[in-house]
């Protein structure tokens, strides 16, 4: 691969024909030709505007052949001083120092700059960034994360509230997301900077690829821009990662019960609207056949167009999938303690709650792309469970329709009362 070589004083040449460094981005002949449309990006290409825009801003240059090669991978250092060029992104309150003994001569400053915009902390890595390693997504997660926590420290906020939430990606829900990268990808995931593939896998370990780059550069402008607060994704990952469900926002008609409709002999000091109060706690079953706890609680309004979707629409309701008299659909993680035997039966005996429902699975192919765990995997001969201390999730309607008593009770052990309705 010939590498092209730009002039000016700070200019640096950092991919074979295709990374431009920091400063200048040549003359104007060659900043006419970077407009110019290459033979692997037509127009059609899913990449085509944000490529031609990287390229016109200076972020890349094409090769001699007249190609971009937006399938090639792009190194740690090279991203890195892509970060580092972005103007709009102001410098972190705390410097850090570029340690990294492996850095090449030529991205030294530009991972510094990187480092010095906060998208890079050296404490993190052990004195070597593996600088000419390609970029994977999850470590693009984490650098594009720590950038956003610099331009608004709501999102250093965020970053901290989604530590116990539920991520919309395959990888969460087959334990293969690594937990150092977990609040980065929900955040990424939450604000719509990265996406999961058409495998429904994250890809963290995937490498990130030329195409991917220019598009997040224009991803990540458009983000920082934005109040963390006007992501509805991210509002809902960080109520799950704080209370364990997404209820407020999907349903805020429901509301707990005044205390204005108990007896005044009611110790209404045990009553509540708030999930977290309950979540991972012994709930209060009417049959004795295991102990119960709900982990999660996702609830998801399936009447809505795309934009105004739960950003976990797609994980649990298949495309056009909607049930009756405008109920919403509920999904709950249970995390039950069989005490001797149960069958599946038995397990839909231990509430009777239409929305709180451990027997039923959420039974759609979107689950199944998920890797969602359900109650089919835990069953054996006659619907038997096969595991004592199974965590699956099921399949529940939240009802607004009076006829059907839109109202959830759930009373933990310890005797709180959890208990909401719609109003």
């Amino acid at each position: 691969m010939k590498k092209m070589i730009l002039t000016g004083v700070t200019a640096l040449a950092l991919l074979a024909g295709g990374v431009i460094g920091s400063g200048s981005i040549g003359s104007s002949v060659e900043a006419a030709q970077a407009t110019l449309k290459f033979k692997d990006v037509p127009s059609t290409h899913w990449a085509a505007a944000a490529v031609n825009s990287a390229v016109e801003q200076g972020f890349f240059q094409g090769y001699a052949d007249g190609t971009f090669k937006p399938s090639s991978p792009v190194t740690k250092a090279e991203m890195a001083s892509i970060l580092g060029r972005l103007t709009d992104q102001p410098n972190a309150a705390i410097q850090e120092t570029n340690n990294f003994t492996d850095v090449p001569e030529w991205a030294k400053s530009g991972v510094s700059a990187a480092i010095a915009k906060g998208f890079i902390t050296p404490a993190n890595y052990n004195g070597k960034l593996d600088a000419k390693a390609s970029l994977t997504r999850g470590e693009m997660a984490i650098w594009l994360a720590q950038g956003l926590t610099v331009v608004d420290s709501d999102y250093k906020q965020a970053l901290s509230d989604v530590s116990n939430t539920v991520i919309p990606a395959k990888e969460y829900f087959t334990g293969k997301l690594a937990s150092n990268q977990k609040n980065a990808v929900a955040v990424a995931l939450g604000t719509g900077l990265m996406s999961v593939a058409n495998d429904k896998n994250f890809g963290t370990d995937r490498t990130t690829t030329r195409a991917e780059v220019a598009v997040l550069i224009a991803r990540y402008a458009n983000v920082a821009k934005t109040k963390p607060a006007d992501f509805q994704g991210l509002n809902e990952l960080r109520a799950v990662g704080l209370t364990g469900t997404n209820l407020s926002i999907i349903a805020p008609k429901y509301q707990v019960i005044p205390e204005s409709n108990y007896p005044d002999s009611y110790d209404y000091t045990k009553v509540t609207g708030d999930f977290a109060k309950i979540r991972n706690k012994e709930l209060v079953t009417l049959t004795n056949y295991a102990d119960m706890k709900i982990k999660n609680w996702i609830v998801i309004n399936p009447y809505i167009n795309k934009d105004s979707r739960s950003i976990y629409y797609s994980v649990f309701v298949d495309e056009n999938d909607k049930p009756l008299r405008g109920a919403y659909y509920s999904f709950v993680e249970y995390e039950m303690n069989i005490k001797n035997s149960m069958n599946q039966l038995q397990a839909g005996s231990l509430v009777n709650s239409a929305t709180i429902n451990p027997a039923k699975p959420p039974g759609t192919k979107a689950t199944i792309e998920y890797g969602v765990p359900y109650i089919n995997e835990v069953l054996g001969a006659r619907g038997i469970f096969t595991v004592k201390d199974p965590t699956y999730w099921g399949k529940g309607l939240l009802h607004f329709d009076k006829e059907f008593n839109p109202e959830v009770i759930l009373t933990t052990k310890d005797g709180t009362v959890f208990r909401v309705r719609a109003i």
